[in-house]
């Protein structure tokens, strides 16, 4: 993990840097299959993830299509292991199931969102692990107690973390509503698991069964 950082005026150590896609993201690192041995962070803007992975994955791959962001990350003297690359997701020529894991925090709102999920579905080896961290848009009067619940806890969290916001990119509003990401996730990745979170984002997890399977 992140680890704490010294105040330089009184030593102290500060918590670690806090806001929703980390607070998620770590949460998904459960997810990587025992045994991977390469994993993808999809959008991977400063890093933080990507360094992460490798704490538990020999081999990683972080890729970006913003250079200032990948600039970023590369400052952060990259654990061993780990390689930054820019590019477009749909477009990078990786080869067919190159990794164990895969992981897209945030980022499927910035692509097609179809395409990106068959992409990053294609990229996996048999029995590998896709986990995305998304954002969508809510729709009122329907979602109005998910973004009760998403104002009420981010004030929560904010009087005992640290909140970073990222310099990197945005997109907003996001294309697509949560029911329509639920109802893609079903069509394009069989099986997967849809979850909404309180702190507006969803969690979907899905593992590619061998050929036939």
């Amino acid at each position: 993990m992140t680890p704490r950082s010294l105040d330089p005026l009184t030593g102290v150590r500060r918590p670690p840097p806090w806001n929703h896609n980390i607070h998620y993201g770590r949460q998904i690192l459960r997810s990587v299959p025992a045994g991977a041995q390469a994993a993808l962070d999809v959008g991977c803007g400063e890093g933080w993830l990507t360094r992460e992975l490798a704490e538990l994955v020999p081999r990683v791959v972080g890729l970006d299509p913003d250079r200032a962001s990948l600039d970023c990350a590369r400052s952060q003297a990259p654990p061993a292991g780990v390689e930054y690359l820019a590019g477009d997701l749909l477009t990078f020529p990786f080869e067919p199931e190159s990794f164990d894991f895969v992981a897209c925090i945030s980022a499927l709102h910035h692509m097609d969102e179809r395409a990106g999920l068959a992409r990053m579905a294609d990229l996996l080896r048999p029995a590998g692990v896709l986990a995305v961290v998304g954002v969508a848009r809510s729709r009122l009067p329907q979602d109005l107690p998910w973004e009760i619940a998403g104002a009420v806890s981010t004030r929560l969290h904010k009087l005992t973390k640290a909140y970073w916001e990222t310099p990197a990119p945005k997109l907003w509003p996001p294309p697509s509503s949560y029911g329509e990401i639920e109802r893609l996730a079903a069509a394009v990745l069989p099986g997967s698991q849809y979850r909404r979170r309180a702190l507006w984002r969803y969690v979907i997890t899905w593992t590619k069964q061998p050929s036939g399977g």
